[in-house]
């Protein structure tokens, strides 16, 4: 059983976003988010188990920033320094007047900090984002990984 009751939403891109996906399933919380107009991602199309929203555009920028106004606070999970549009998504989250966080899931009290994070903002609506795959090998699972123990009520 999930610890929250918020809905999780990302992009679908690899990484990150899909990590988080499947966490959030796999807790029993609702999923959704907006991807580029024809399901793009850099492995091709996102596949159907994820339930994102077609934007209408191609451009990830478009969706991301859609994902960031739709959500009532944006968890950045990201083991390296910023850059591209896992940077471009705090800039959204600050334009928009959103809270964010930025978190590295192998820093030792990652899962405290950011569950007093939650605490504090109380999202209803919780972005989640990252690098890809191809940006940071294993960011997908280690994201999953963190994140299934965030949710979980036993930790």
């Amino acid at each position: 059983m999930a610890r929250y009751a918020f809905k999780v939403v990302s992009g679908g891109q690899t990484g990150v976003d899909r990590g988080a996906l499947d966490a959030a399933m796999e807790s029993g919380l609702s999923t959704g988010g907006w991807c580029p107009l024809g399901r793009l991602a850099e492995d091709g199309l996102i596949p159907d188990r994820y339930a994102v929203s077609e934007f209408d555009s191609e451009r990830y920028e478009d969706r991301t920033e859609k994902n960031v106004i739709d959500s009532a606070a944006t968890l950045v999970l990201s083991r390296q320094r910023l850059s591209g549009g896992t940077k471009y998504t705090c800039e959204m989250a600050e334009r928009h007047d959103r809270p964010c966080l930025v978190i590295d899931p192998s820093a030792p009290d990652s899962i405290a900090e950011t569950r007093d994070w939650l605490n504090h903002t109380r999202p209803v609506t919780l972005n989640v984002a990252g690098p890809r795959e191809s940006k940071d090998p294993g960011i997908q699972e280690v994201a999953r990984t963190w994140l299934t123990r965030l949710f979980s009520e036993k930790t």
